[in-house]
């Protein structure tokens, strides 16, 4: 039975290439979050017609590596009222709940010497629901920061936050339900290879908007940050935080982005699937393809914060309740429709 089990959640590897597989995992995301917030800076420096970090090393490509020195080396201050387990469990949900979500991604396949390498670490008949589930615990790592650091301030962003990840959260999964539909699995492997004809970016536009947009908010990025908003709550959620313990909520908003992105690309844009199933094309790895396409939608996030303004709150709530929720149930409607009349 546990054996059974262990074949269908993970397959035929054995447990130190999973080991191995998870390591490399966590490595790329630390190496992503570092450089991440590398190219922000300078997507924006050239945006606003500035030069960004060039000064820690060529390029500034070292600037990463001083700034988690930095953080590593300040003072550790925390509030003397603070509930001493949430106030640590908050920023280690964060971080920790960002890279657990990868574990049902998979990235492409490649064929190594007769040995058919898989690039994901679990393989679920349930992954998406899985990964819906975990991206859903950074509610409780904002909120548990801004209740646990016994500060106003902090106790109000935690909870613009909790309204706000919660409310789209739903526009999010109405926003799946579509690709889900058309594949009929939940099996984010199986999702991939159902776009082997046709991407589901073509037959899901609507959802794809909807969701990527409904991502901005799930990553507190711009126009959607109000559970941070600086110019209106000093810090919001993570303002009694400081060195490494912000630095672990720092790192859940960028590794929540590449997490968002991701789905994105094995949802919609076919995941390690070529762009055109034929040669020139068919010689590039899978796992190359994901990247790419995860590094174009990363792009264009960061595009889109350094461009719009901020939206105010109730109409942030009202795009969320009246806009994303109503076109998600219209998209699924639709499909469903189709769908059957296909059958």
């Amino acid at each position: 039975m546990i054996a059974d089990f262990w074949t269908a959640l993970v397959g035929q590897d054995f447990w130190w290439v999973l080991l191995l597989k998870s390591a490399f995992v966590v490595l790329f995301l630390a190496t992503a979050f570092a450089y991440l917030t590398l190219a922000e800076r300078k997507v924006s420096a050239r945006i606003q017609l500035r030069y960004g970090p060039n000064r820690v090393g060529p390029f500034g490509l070292l600037q990463p590596a001083a700034d988690g020195l930095k953080l590593f080396f300040k003072e550790n201050a925390a509030p003397a009222g603070r509930d001493r387990f949430l106030y640590l469990l908050g920023p280690s949900l964060a971080g920790g709940a960002a890279m657990l979500a990868f574990a049902f991604i998979p990235f492409g396949d490649n064929n190594w010497f007769g040995y058919a390498f898989h690039w994901g670490i679990a393989n679920a008949n349930v992954g998406l629901l899985f990964i819906l589930g975990v991206t859903s615990l950074g509610v409780y790592s904002l909120f548990l920061g801004g209740y646990a650091a016994n500060s106003k301030y902090s106790l109000l962003g935690g909870l613009r936050s909790s309204a706000q990840l919660i409310s789209y959260e739903m526009a999010v999964a109405f926003a799946l339900m579509g690709v889900v539909i058309l594949s009929g699995s939940l099996n984010v492997t199986q999702i991939v290879g159902a776009q082997q004809p046709l991407w589901f970016v073509v037959l899901q536009p609507l959802g794809f908007i909807l969701y990527f947009t409904a991502a901005f908010a799930e990553t507190n990025r711009l126009p959607f940050d109000l559970p941070e908003a600086e110019t209106e709550l000093v810090g919001g959620y993570h303002t009694e935080y400081s060195s490494m313990r912000f630095g672990l909520y720092f790192l859940g908003e960028y590794v929540n982005m590449v997490t968002v992105c991701s789905i994105a690309t094995a949802l919609f844009l076919g995941g390690s699937l070529p762009l055109l199933p034929f040669h020139p094309f068919d010689w590039i790895p899978g796992p190359i393809w994901f990247l790419g396409k995860v590094m174009l939608l990363l792009f264009v996030m960061i595009w889109v914060r350094w461009t719009l303004p901020r939206l105010r709150y109730d109409r942030l709530m009202n795009f969320g309740w009246k806009v994303l929720l109503p076109l998600g149930l219209l998209n699924i409607i639709i499909t469903g429709t189709v769908v059957a009349l296909r059958a």
